[in-house]
């Protein structure tokens, strides 16, 4: 083991969950079969200049024919938690009305295969795969879509509800809004900019609905929802620069995080009026639903955000790979920001910076912000890099030796355990888990298969997987912590608000 990797396992409470994420349409494939619909996505992909090289998920790593296989591969690894989700359209492909029982079934398959070799079943409401009939009725700019989430939460709690530890309702309602509502780089394509603000409420609400349908439906296990939180600063000092800041916080942080936890929209600078004064006309009834008590939360960090003044080259989340087309240009939608680059730090081959150091600074803003925070699980983590598949020195059997991604992992794991650690910037949080994203390699939206984050590698030639240095790495992690169970400390400590220093003192340079 690498990494100083023995202190590593010696440091995971043994009641902390070591998990992966997948999402089913960036790997099930299996787009026209057994009565499945199709999606926004599916539409989306096959639209000419939408996605890096032309790439569809017709077949993604066809999870949907080696399901049981796959699963086999999880059991070896030993995390003790699989985060997947439910493909609306292949379970209700109209969005409303029948339900399709051949869509029922596989999910029934996967849940007894992953209880059957004790992993933990952590299972995602929505993730983004909008039956296309609700798109072509508006998609999330339609209020009725949250309704119809909550119709297919209800058919998921009666169906899953006995079998599932954790229910995600919505995953990153910030990327919905932002990459597909407001500047078309994911589906549906709408450079609608803050226009899409209406999206982003209905999402919100559509968890609210789907929480309370969830618990409705009697489900034995647990419900919460994920957002994506990323840490911004300012690419320079003066009085422009932060009112950017503000903005890019409110728009990909708070305004997803603060009706959920909080019950309001963020307040804003009045300055930000003109881009923001929707927030200002929602009913107190939307925000009652909205803001019901959580399970828990979910917090997926990849990086902090650097803002410039005016347009500029992306390097986040929405960065555009080398060869795709830039929609949101030739739309001519554009911000008044860009995501700034970060000198001194390395890149991941999205162009994203690996900054563990940041992480502490995610969880302590959010202990800080939100005093009666939930138990969280970090449900995403992870690095795309270019992997090379070569012949192993002694068994001549493929491998990836991909140690940069072991680094990361091994890195944003120790950072987020010190920092709720007693003593540590964000000892207020009480964290239960860690989900590393992702899985296996696979269809990663727009950038198609450009980018690989996997513990497996996918050859998506010939669908032949291969574990990676990262896998064996996780693997190895697992086996120890299990045989040194006894010597490991305590969980951390039930969460209180971390004070303003402790968030300031957790913020590296800039």
């Amino acid at each position: 083991m690498t990494l100083n990797s023995e202190h590593l396992a010696a440091s995971i409470p043994s009641d902390f969950t070591v998990g992966v994420a997948t999402a089913a349409f960036q790997i099930e494939g299996a787009v026209a079969e057994d009565g499945r619909g199709p999606s926004g996505w599916d539409a989306f992909t096959h639209e000419p200049g939408r996605v890096a090289g032309g790439a569809t998920a017709d077949t993604a790593c066809d999870h949907y024919h080696r399901m049981p296989q796959d699963v086999e591969l999880l059991a070896e690894l030993g995390a003790d938690s699989y985060r997947f989700s439910l493909s609306w359209p292949r379970i209700q492909p109209g969005g409303r009305g029948p339900v399709n029982q051949r869509g029922i079934d596989f999910y029934d398959r996967l849940l007894d295969e992953l209880l059957s070799r004790g992993i933990s079943p952590m299972c995602t409401l929505y993730h983004w795969d909008t039956p296309l009939p609700l798109e072509h009725a508006g998609g999330w700019l339609n209020r009725d879509t949250a309704y119809r989430l909550a119709d297919f939460a209800a058919i998921a709690a009666e169906k899953f509800g006995d079998r599932v530890e954790r229910w995600v309702t919505i995953n990153e309602p910030t990327t919905v809004t932002l990459n597909g509502y407001g500047l078309g780089v994911h589906a549906p394509g709408h450079a609608g900019l803050f226009d899409a603000l209406p999206a982003a409420h209905h999402l919100l609400l559509a968890h609210g609905l789907s929480l309370s349908a969830l618990r409705a439906g009697g489900i034995a296990g647990e419900a919460g929802i994920t957002n994506v939180y990323s840490p911004v600063v300012g690419a320079k000092d003066g009085l422009a620069n932060a009112v950017l800041v503000e903005l890019f916080d409110v728009l990909h942080n708070k305004m997803f995080s603060d009706p959920v936890l909080l019950g309001r929209y963020p307040d804003f600078n009045p300055m930000l009026k003109p881009f923001l004064q929707y927030l200002r006309e929602i009913p107190d009834e939307d925000l009652a639903i909205m803001s019901q008590p959580l399970d828990f939360y979910g917090l997926n960090y990849y990086f902090p955000t650097r803002i410039g003044i005016g347009p500029g080259p992306s390097t986040g989340p929405d960065a555009i790979p080398d060869g795709l087309p830039e929609p949101l240009l030739e739309q001519g939608a554009e911000l008044p920001f860009h995501l700034a680059g970060w000198p001194g730090y390395p890149r991941t081959e999205f162009g994203w910076p690996v900054a563990p150091d940041y992480l502490p600074v995610a969880l302590a803003e959010m202990a800080e912000r939100y005093p009666d925070l939930p138990p969280v699980y970090i449900t995403e983590g992870g690095a795309s890099f270019k992997d090379v598949v070569v012949p192993d020195a002694l068994t001549h059997e493929p491998s990836v030796a991909d140690v940069r991604r072991v680094d990361y992992l091994a890195r944003h794991l120790e950072a987020a355990l010190s920092a709720t650690a007693p003593g540590g910037p964000a000892a207020g949080i009480d964290l239960r888990g860690y989900y590393v994203w992702t899985f296996m390699d696979n269809f990663e939206w727009a950038a198609g298969y450009s980018q690989r984050f996997g513990l497996v590698y996918v050859d998506f030639a010939t669908q032949h997987r291969v574990r990676k240095s990262s896998f064996h790495w996780l693997k190895d992690l697992m086996e120890r912590r299990r045989r040194d169970s006894g010597t490991r400390g305590a969980a951390a400590p039930g969460h209180t608000a971390a004070d303003s220093a402790a968030v300031q003192n957790a913020r590296p340079q800039a």
